[in-house]
């Protein structure tokens, strides 16, 4: 929902940032790559080390690169398609990398019990689904818009989390984690529907 309604706001402090990077002669796709290996640095190194809330501070500092390399490329080019396919391939390797470390630090720090271990991984493997789930949908030629748990969701709750349980709040990342779960399966099961809703209109909608 917050990619689609919350790029205005975003946008007063995000234009000034991505105007001073295109003045020092960054592109776009550098800017890509350069915050997908910063967060998964801050993931991998932090969140297994325990330290949680700069895990939390951090990764959600860098995750605006998301948002700038778009941005830039909007005030240059108009963007690539090797600029979206490089983008929206980095986005599933952070969300794997932040998602990989929070299992980590449930199995060998905080010695969780196996059904939060459980829902991690559905997490997981879900955030990647949505993801395909909606790439594949618009190769098909469907207008795959919104969701309940799209990337800006996922990383808002799972981060609050990391961030609350670094402050000292007990069970936070496990509630973070399990809010995702039954979004998530609620966002695959939307687009689904979305899609089968607009296969089966085209199929049955008579050709004027």
């Amino acid at each position: 929902m917050l990619s689609v309604h919350g790029r205005k706001p975003a946008a007063v402090v995000v234009e000034p940032v991505a105007k001073l990077f295109l003045k020092m002669g960054l592109t776009p796709n550098v800017v890509t790559i350069v915050g997908t290996l910063v967060t998964i640095a801050i993931a991998v190194v932090c969140i297994p080390l325990d330290h949680l809330f700069a895990a939390a501070v951090l990764s959600g500092l860098f995750a605006a690169f998301d948002m700038l390399d778009g941005t830039m490329a909007r005030m240059t080019t108009g963007g690539s398609k090797f600029g979206a396919t490089l983008d929206a391939s980095c986005d599933r390797i952070t969300d794997g990398a932040l998602f990989a470390a929070i299992l980590y630090w449930l199995v060998y720090v905080d010695n969780a019990r196996p059904i939060h271990v459980v829902a991690c991984l559905i997490v997981l493997v879900s955030s990647q689904v949505i993801s395909y789930i909606k790439a594949r949908g618009e190769a098909s030629g469907f207008k795959m818009v919104g969701g309940l748990i799209e990337r800006p969701e996922r990383l808002i709750i799972g981060l609050g989390g990391i961030g609350l349980e670094g402050l000292g709040v007990p069970g936070a990342i496990e509630i973070a984690l399990w809010i995702l779960v039954f979004g998530s399966i609620f966002t695959i099961i939307q687009r689904m529907v979305q899609a089968a809703r607009q296969d089966t209109k085209a199929r049955f909608t008579p050709d004027l």
